[in-house]
């Protein structure tokens, strides 16, 4: 045991000091290589400059506005009827403008590239400077999400599944047992991945309640089905904002800087926003459940979370963590056996609620590995697997991918789960919300299939409760996260070495004065004195 320890505290020095060199590393890089090398930093005035980053991130995320809504833009669903604007004539004439497919995409990376800037800087000035007036930050999350409001689902057909499941529940046809091809040759079908046409629902029955209701309220007309999702999304986000803030708050840190880092952070905007991803609505009750438990109020807390849980699985860590902190540290086992009664009749109440309510069983807990059809080399537990099945292959062994796959993906689940308890038994030394939201990371990291949006799940929690190195973490992930599994950036490439030389010199233009170009004296602040060379 001793010696599992002293090898365990040699790691942990092996990676704060690579992560402490990398960490500087790219700052060194920040100040030699972009316009911050131009300031230095000088004492901190007031929060009037705000202004100045709300514009930047509006014209930011108009850029992804401008460049989503091309006809034949990759980063949406390109079929007649599936949205309001942007979308190819019934009937085409010709074929695509490669000129235009090359402008979308510039236009998309571009605002991609300057949102990351921004909001980057932004994060490190709230993070050397408390005290930012939240108001200011609700209108600029206003300017910077509206044209995410406006464009079409970018980055994902997901919505549409959502609206298709919906109809479905709206005639009494299970999500839990169909999938979206049983509505035959209907526009809600049409815009359906075809990877789930025939794939049952993973959803939790507050979310078939939910999208059934819109599918009636809209009056099956598809279209509105998918514009209230996309609004039913906001609202969930403007829930993580307000639930996040109170949680900062209760934990005693700057409610303005885990705005920022919560819902101002472009993976919320680009993928729970853009995306209409239903794990906003998940997040949003879970983050407020969660600061419900930091301000002693249990039973409310508990059904936050089961409600979110009712959305998608995986808050159900939040009830775990709640009920096994609730006594503190002190407690025995069997005195947080009560706490965890509570917890367990809480939930089976309000699932049983919400499993009345949308009318169709418990189906879901049987389809929560659906996803695991898709194999993504973003996912660690996948990528380890395919690599090992094609070395398998190449000894000559016959070995099928997925058998490999189940292996890896079991070990991967495992090590999650590991994670999960390790962290749950330590959660009041290191702190429960943070460990809270450390363990969703794992858990999304080390599942069969890693989509940006998984990240929000622990990253929300994480903006109110990090510490230390963490906080580069969440930077970090926030920044690559949206890019996973990003199309058209070999298009793009392929496009500027056969377009003709003035379009390669517009291309270049727009994307290498997105990352140079100078946002104001107000990044100054974002650089500690004791950080900046003399």
């Amino acid at each position: 045991m001793a010696r599992v320890t002293a090898w365990g505290h040699g790691l942990r020095h092996l990676y704060e000091r690579a992560m402490g060199e990398l960490e500087a590393g790219v700052q060194m890089l920040e100040r030699r290589y972009t316009p911050l090398g131009r300031f230095s930093p000088g004492p901190f005035e007031s929060w009037s400059f705000l202004w100045q980053p709300a514009l930047l991130g509006l014209v930011a995320t108009g850029l992804i506005l401008a460049g989503g809504s091309f006809t034949n833009s990759p980063f949406k669903f390109n079929s007649t009827g599936t949205w309001f604007f942007g979308e190819p004539a019934a009937n085409p004439v010709g074929s695509p403008s490669q000129t235009k497919l090359l402008l979308s995409i510039v236009l998309v990376y571009g605002g991609l590239l300057l949102l990351m800037r921004v909001w980057l800087r932004l994060a490190e000035v709230l993070k050397i400077h408390a005290g930012a007036p939240v108001r200011r930050l609700w209108w600029m999350l206003g300017l910077w999400a509206t044209p995410m409001i406006v464009a079409p689902p970018l980055f994902s057909r997901d919505v549409f599944s959502y609206a298709a499941q919906g109809e479905m529940t709206s005639h009494h046809l299970s999500p839990y047992i169909l999938g979206p091809y049983t509505l035959g040759a209907s526009p809600y079908q049409n815009g359906v991945d075809p990877l789930w046409q025939n794939a049952p629902a993973p959803y939790g029955p507050l979310f078939l309640f939910l999208d059934g209701s819109i599918a009636k309220l809209t009056f099956h007309n598809h279209l509105a089905t998918v514009a209230v999702l996309r609004l039913l999304e906001v609202v969930a986000v403007g829930l993580i904002g307000w639930g996040v803030a109170r949680l900062a708050e209760g934990l005693g840190r700057d409610p303005g800087e885990a705005f920022v880092l919560a819902a101002m952070n472009p993976l919320v905007l680009l993928t729970l926003i853009g995306g209409a991803h239903n794990d906003a609505i998940m997040t949003g009750l879970l983050v407020i459940g969660v600061a419900l438990a930091v301000r002693r109020r249990f039973v409310a807390s508990l059904v936050l979370c089961a409600c979110a849980a009712a959305i998608k699985a995986p808050a159900a860590y939040g009830l775990a963590f709640i009920s096994w902190t609730w006594l503190g540290p002190q407690a025995r086992f069997r005195q947080r056996l009560r706490p965890i009664g509570v917890a367990v009749l809480v939930t089976l109440g309000v699932l049983g609620v919400w499993t009345l309510l949308a009318g169709f069983g418990f189906g879901w807990v049987g389809n929560l590995l659906s996803n695991g059809t898709v194999r993504s080399w973003a996912a660690p537990a996948t990528a380890v697997g395919m690599v090992v099945a094609r070395v398998i292959q190449l000894i000559g062994l016959q070995v099928s991918v997925a058998s490999v796959l189940s292996v890896t993906r079991f070990l991967g689940f495992a090590t999650a789960a590991g994670a999960a308890a390790w962290l749950l038994l330590r959660a009041e030394s290191r702190g429960w919300v943070r460990s809270l939201g450390l363990a969703l990371v794992w858990l999304v990291v080390l599942g069969p299939v890693v989509q940006p949006w998984y990240f929000s799940w622990g990253l929300v929690l994480l903006a109110a409760s990090y510490r230390g190195r963490e906080h580069f973490w969440l930077l970090a992930l926030s920044i690559v996260g949206p890019f996973i599994g990003l199309p058209g950036g070999r298009t793009l490439l392929n496009g500027l070495v056969h377009a003709n030389p003035l379009l390669i010199a517009v291309a270049v233009a727009i994307l290498g004065g997105v990352l140079v170009l100078p946002m104001g004296r107000w990044t100054q602040w974002s650089w500690p004195e004791d950080r900046v060379a003399a």
